[in-house]
């Protein structure tokens, strides 16, 4: 195995990363980490999984979107306000999975910076110029830098306990659909180093796996600022196989091999065929609600099958980490 495969960027990068990161590495084209998103105080998809399967996954994935500091709460509607409030808190339910040893993994839907009304995350409810936001003593980038300072604030503690973090900011940034991505690749990978600088330079924040959300190779920033590269896929309903071609894709994003992860998905890949066709997926992670909480993606039979599958590492088979 290449070495750099499993080293990460951040060269004062702390025990616990290098000891996820090289579990990743070594599972990798055998078995497959199960993860799922939650967003809510209640964490109903996790008490779905334990139910239905007597097993839960070994990662679980966790939302900051409440933890954005320019909600717009004076032009929002019904819909955003839920989201928000039920988000409110969740970093209480994140620090007690890792006082079981969880693997984490936050997302991060950032309301606009700097203007916009309801989900302003979306670039559709928002006028936020990424292009600007990148220009040092922009009114764009002074936000953009508060905004990190604050979450970077909320990370502190889970580094001062040497919490690895699966880190995935700026996720799905080929598309337009969200302000980080509207302006295209330069404006995103820009957007991107300049967090990476903050974070390890300024803020020490060395509990960070950094994960690439995205599909394309134009908009990778660099070797130099990635740990692992993810995409996220949404399958048809009930289609669970290695997704190989997907996988293959992927690989093509950077010459340097990485770990590679499928950041979130609708329906779960099957273990069995991730086996047998050595396809390197290191971990997935189900996104919330209908997608873990119906049949309508995943019967209740294959959740089982999966969680079962000696193929499968949930959090029962996962090592101590740190």
């Amino acid at each position: 195995m290449d070495d750099k495969i499993k080293t990460p960027c951040n060269k004062n990068a702390q025990q616990g990363v290098k000891n996820v990161m090289k579990y990743l590495a070594e599972i990798s084209g055998d078995r497959i980490v199960t993860g799922q998103h939650t967003q809510t105080m209640k964490m109903e998809e996790l008490h779905h999984i334990r139910e239905i399967t007597g097993r839960e996954p070994a990662l679980l994935g966790f939302e900051l979107l409440s933890y954005s500091p320019n909600i717009n709460y004076l032009d929002t509607d019904d819909e955003c306000m839920t989201e928000v409030t039920d988000n409110f808190g969740t970093l209480r339910r994140a620090w007690e999975w890792a006082d079981r040893k969880g693997l984490i993994t936050f997302t991060w839907h950032w309301f606009s910076p700097l203007g916009g009304r309801s989900k302003s995350f979306f670039t559709v409810n928002t006028g936020f110029d990424a292009d600007k936001a990148v220009i040092d003593g922009t009114p764009e980038n002074t936000a953009l830098l508060s905004d990190m300072d604050t979450i970077a604030g909320y990370l502190r503690p889970f580094c001062d306990k040497g919490v690895p973090i699966l880190w995935r900011p700026f996720h799905e940034g080929e598309g337009k659909w969200f302000w980080w991505g509207a302006k295209g690749a330069d404006a995103l990978k820009k957007l991107y180093r300049i967090m990476y600088r903050r974070f390890t330079e300024m803020h020490r924040l060395d509990n960070l796996i950094w994960v690439w959300n995205a599909t394309e190779k134009e908009f990778y920033p660099g070797d130099d600022v990635v740990d692992i590269i993810s995409r996220d896929m949404y399958p048809e309903k009930h289609c669970h196989t290695a997704q190989t071609e997907m996988y293959n894709n992927m690989l093509k994003i950077t010459p340097q091999p990485k770990i590679v992860l499928i950041g979130e998905t609708g329906t779960l890949p099957d273990p069995q065929a991730v086996h047998n066709e050595k396809t390197g997926w290191a971990s997935y992670m189900t996104w919330s609600r209908e997608f873990c909480l119906s049949e309508e993606y995943t019967t209740s039979e294959m959740l089982r099958a999966v969680y079962s599958s000696p193929y499968a590492v949930t959090k029962e088979s996962l090592p101590e980490l740190y």
